[in-house]
């Protein structure tokens, strides 16, 4: 039996508020590329939305953004232009 996907199959219910996590080397401008590739989808969201923390050593930086997500794509979007950039190393 094949089973196409609809938007209803998805365990997250929108809209809502959703925490997006990308991690990278530690740099001035990580959280910038993150918030950047951030608007560009979900353009309505604030400064306040972001928050860093570096890891034990200070090499990494994870930066988190929690975005008002409106729907799964949006979402997926968000994670596809985030894996791409060269600064983000992970995305959760």
């Amino acid at each position: 039996m094949n089973e196409s996907k609809t938007p209803q199959d998805s365990a997250i219910e929108f809209p809502c508020d959703f925490p997006v996590k990308a991690m990278g080397l530690a740099s001035e401008n990580l959280h910038l590329a993150v918030m950047e590739i951030v608007r560009r989808h979900a353009p309505e969201t604030d400064d306040a939305a972001l928050k860093t923390r570096s890891s034990s050593n200070g090499k990494y930086l994870s930066v988190t953004v929690t975005v008002h997500a409106t729907s799964q794509q949006q979402l997926d979007a968000i994670y596809t232009d985030l894996t791409a950039h060269e600064q983000v190393l992970m995305a959760l």
